[in-house]
């Protein structure tokens, strides 16, 4: 009895852990296999790549998977540029390709996808496909490259685009569109494949609105000084354009077309007053600087002998100057600020008048000092390589905007105080001396003046000697890649 009562225990035990064993087990789907990775590849073409003597209406093209077409309006490049772009569709595992202008006689074309083509279910990229077909008997194997640098900061945008123009009227590049247009990569580089030889002026622009012409003197653009000659013997140059925009147009009083605010307008009424901030930092004058004011409208005057600058007990003192800028709206004072000094300024009431006769609300006194030394660094620039003919500006740059520009004068520049902070040290090839970058104009003929990027950040250090060594290159930048 005892041997069937074990017997049954040991069974029943054997049952639960199969049961909750069970109730616990997880179903573990089939993984499927790895990712796809590969791009669609093409299984053929009616009528085929390369075709010569071609005069379809309609191009096939066949893979081997589904795909999509992804801002097919900005990728894909027809060459040359038609009148009326073709529609070009996918659908399932085809695309197709509608041609809707006239094409011409004896002339090779090219529809390059760029990124376009993809995968439908993984978006894996067909990268720079492109379906060559010629209406004569012979493709067109003409090509050219070179690059394209931003002249103000000696970097890259590959937003734009190098364009090529048969017409060599100066206008053309504003009226019409281009006979072929290509890409930009990353580091600026275009390349013009399967051209017809001949001669060509070379452009490159922003081409934000799409019409492929230089519309705006605000737009990025580039010209090449000579015809480029493709093809036919030319001996094969690699171009370099220096893109620029030039400076805008100050708008005209009057001509914003804004219309006049009506008598019920609820916007802000104007205060009654003329306001104004300085350049003080903390309370602080900066060494280096002059004090600045800058008032919230232009003035039509400014009365100096209600501007009393004194020590903290009211002594006047002297050996300032006073003086306004264009805008009407800055009063710069010049004084050779010391270490550790305090002061005081005192403007009287009615110093200043704006158009309306406006005034300053009451008299104001400001109360400052100025900076220590121990809060600037020293600075030693070596250079190598260094011709003073080439006129060089080092630029020194916070952020996007320039901070200070220092003529080369000789191969070693010292600073017994600098501004701390990082910089970003550009080398300007200032052509006409001024001491800035200045711009280009293509109606007058005038490329820019050219940078250098180092590409570098320094970083100076409060109260600390700090030393740059800057290799300059022996010759400004070239319109030709060596």
């Amino acid at each position: 009895m005892k041997r069937i009562l074990y017997l049954l225990t040991a069974l029943l035990v054997v049952y639960k852990m199969v049961v909750l064993t069970a109730g616990c087990a997880q179903i573990i789907p089939p993984t499927g296999g790895p990712r796809d990775s590969l791009p669609p590849v093409l299984l053929g073409a009616v009528p085929k790549d390369s075709t010569t003597g071609f005069s379809a209406k309609k191009i096939i093209l066949a893979f081997d998977e589904y795909v999509q077409l992804e801002k097919a309006q900005e990728e894909i490049i027809v060459s040359p540029v038609p009148k009326v772009m073709p529609v070009i569709e996918a659908r399932l595992r085809e695309v197709s390709i509608l041609i809707k202008d006239t094409l011409e006689e004896n002339t090779t074309y090219s529809i390059d996808f760029g990124r376009s083509l993809k995968d439908l279910n993984e978006g894996n990229p067909f990268r720079n496909f492109t379906y060559i077909f010629s209406t004569g008997s012979y493709i067109d194997s003409g090509s050219l490259s070179g690059k394209v640098t931003l002249a103000e900061t000696g970097k890259v945008d590959s937003t734009l685009i190098a364009m090529l123009h048969g017409n060599f009227e100066d206008s053309a590049v504003a009226k019409e569109k281009p006979r072929y247009y290509a890409r930009l990569d990353s580091l600026g580089r275009f390349a013009f494949k399967n051209i017809a030889p001949g001669k060509y002026h070379l452009f490159a622009l922003k081409d934000a609105g799409g019409q492929k012409m230089y519309m705006r003197g605000s737009d990025l653009f580039a010209f090449y000084d000579s015809v480029i000659t493709v093809g036919a013997g030319a001996e094969a140059i690699r171009p370099v354009l220096f893109a620029f925009a030039e400076e805008p147009e100050e708008k005209k009083s009057g001509s914003s077309g804004r219309a006049a605010p009506s008598a019920k307008s609820n916007a802000p009424k104007k205060e009654k007053k003329l306001s104004y901030a300085t350049n003080l930092e903390a309370g602080q004058q900066d060494l280096l600087s002059d004090m600045i004011f800058t008032f919230s409208d232009s003035l039509v005057a400014f009365d100096e002998n209600k501007f009393h600058f004194s020590d903290t007990l009211f002594n006047p003192v002297s050996g300032y100057t006073l003086s306004g800028d264009t805008t009407g709206k800055v009063i710069r004072m010049q004084y050779p600020w010391q270490e550790g000094q305090e002061f005081k300024i005192i403007l009287e009431k009615d110093i200043v008048k704006d158009s309306a006769g406006l005034e300053l609300a009451k008299a104001d006194t400001i109360s400052f000092k100025t900076k220590k030394k121990a809060d600037y660094g020293t600075l030693k620039i070596r250079t190598a390589n260094l011709d003073t003919s080439q006129h060089i500006v080092f630029l020194f740059l916070k952020g996007d905007k320039v901070d200070k520009a220092y003529p080369v004068t000789s191969k070693e520049l010292n600073f017994d105080l600098f501004h701390t902070g990082d910089y970003e040290i550009r080398i300007l090839y200032d052509r006409n001396q001024n001491g800035k970058w200045d711009t280009g104009n293509y109606w007058e003929r005038l490329q820019p003046e050219k940078v250098i990027s180092t590409s570098k950040k320094y970083t100076i250090r409060a109260n600390w000697d700090n030393e740059i060594t800057i290799e300059l290159p022996v010759s400004p930048p070239a319109d030709v890649m060596k």
